[in-house]
């Protein structure tokens, strides 16, 4: 879908790809393309695993049980190296955290036509397949991992020592009401800042993307096509290689963010 098709400007198109196919309006809204690209994902993720779990082999494994083994192995690694004591949820949490954030992250990597075009062709309008540039995504996440950690601090530190941090932490018994304060904005800077920092990123380079298929969208066919038509080419390949780079990152970020939350209430001193 080039910017100029169906008469639509820059804006509009830019417009149009941030949009998500929703039903519902305000708080009750719900984007029925992120919920859709995060189970389609998220089934992915557990049909593979269970496939590649079923013909596991002991002698001579495949390339991909190799690549799948790696990533046990780099995942376990950094549960040892960041998680204190032992939690058996922990690892496989830190698993599903990485492989899905990654594979909702590499849905920026196909081109932003693509799919709303095919998705065109059935009527439907509206069309955003990257589910981590929608914030509600980011934050459910988030606020999955901020109950956890209350969760954990509870039943470690039981209810007073839980309280004790809020009263005592960080500038001991003789400032309670600036504890409060403090130890309430960084518990709650721990969900924002995983959800926030996710979507960010996503968002930003979902946006350069789209600014990239811009370029000589509008061009047409004519001598500067032979110029703009190249440097998108170049601009986009160059950007999609530092964009694995980032999807990669991110995917990483939020799962050691996620270890580490909850490796602090995993301990009596915080």
């Amino acid at each position: 879908m080039a910017a100029s098709e169906g008469g639509m400007t820059s804006v509009e198109y830019i417009q149009h790809h941030l949009t998500n196919l929703h039903v519902g309006e305000g708080f009750m809204t719900w984007n029925l393309d992120t919920i859709f690209f995060s189970v389609a994902l998220g089934l992915l993720m557990i049909f593979t695993g269970m496939k590649v779990t079923k013909n596991m082999a002991t002698d001579v494994p495949g390339g991909f049980q190799n690549f799948v083994e790696m990533i046990l192995e780099f995942v376990q690694t950094q549960v040892k190296d960041t998680f204190p004591g032992k939690n058996a949820l922990i690892a496989p949490l830190a698993l599903t955290i990485f492989v899905w954030v990654w594979l909702m992250n590499f849905m920026d990597l196909i081109p932003v036509d693509l799919l709303p075009l095919i998705a065109s062709w059935f009527g439907i309008g509206y069309l955003k397949v990257v589910p981590t540039t929608d914030l509600s995504t980011t934050l459910a996440m988030s606020l999955v991992v901020f109950i956890l950690v209350i969760y954990y601090n509870l039943k470690i530190k039981g209810v007073g020592g839980y309280l004790k941090m809020f009263l005592f932490h960080p500038f001991g018994k003789f400032f309670v009401p600036v504890n409060i304060i403090m130890t309430t904005i960084e518990e709650l800077a721990k969900p924002l800042s995983l959800a926030l920092r996710l979507f960010g990123n996503l968002f930003a380079g979902e946006l350069v993307f789209l600014l990239i298929a811009l370029l000589a969208g509008g061009v047409g066919f004519s001598a500067m096509l032979l110029i703009f038509g190249p440097l998108q080419v170049i601009l986009d390949l160059a950007w999609l290689i530092f964009h694995l780079l980032v999807i990669t990152l991110q995917a990483f970020i939020f799962m050691v963010l996620t270890i580490v939350y909850l490796g602090m209430a995993h301990t009596e001193d915080h």
